[in-house]
């Protein structure tokens, strides 16, 4: 199930460390990169700003949902449950989603550049999602039942 994928440390520290590699990498290639060209810009900015303030409000909502629970780490904490309701009823992973939707809102606003890390971030936050989603069914056997009920892993009616 999780398709042989690494645990990268006992709670999964690695991919904590991934992660916030590639999160600079997408805020310093946006900081660094040649600016988008200005045709279609109030298009671009409308499409970063819903893209960011929905990312937003994934983000707070599966933080806020967790409460005690939250971890940066992929591994669930040992006193946990599965969350169905809130951001959880919409999709299984909220803050990761919501990550992905302000670092496009950022690339979007900032260079086109950071659209590179920021694909390579999307592969591996569904990789993680994976890893996170192997451990989950092993202490809690209820998820399977989440996971088809709740079909979204990442972006609600996406992916």
């Amino acid at each position: 199930m999780n398709g042989g994928l690494p645990q990268l440390g006992r709670r999964g520290e690695g991919w904590v460390a991934l992660q916030m590699l590639l999160l600079a990498v997408i805020v310093a290639a946006g900081s660094r990169g040649s600016r988008w060209p200005s045709a279609a810009r109030s298009v671009r900015m409308a499409g970063a700003a819903v893209s960011a303030l929905g990312g937003l409000y994934l983000f707070a909502g599966g933080v806020t949902r967790l409460g005690k629970q939250i971890t940066p780490f992929p591994k669930p904490v040992e006193e946990g449950s599965v969350k169905r309701s809130g951001a959880y009823g919409v999709v299984r992973h909220p803050m990761y989603g919501g990550v992905l939707l302000m670092t496009l809102g950022w690339s979007l606003v900032s260079s086109p550049l950071a659209l590179a890390p920021w694909s390579v971030a999307a592969v591996f936050l569904d990789a993680k999602r994976r890893r996170e989603e192997a451990w989950l069914v092993e202490k809690h056997p209820e998820y399977e039942d989440y996971r088809a009920s709740v079909r979204h892993s990442l972006l609600p009616f996406v992916w």
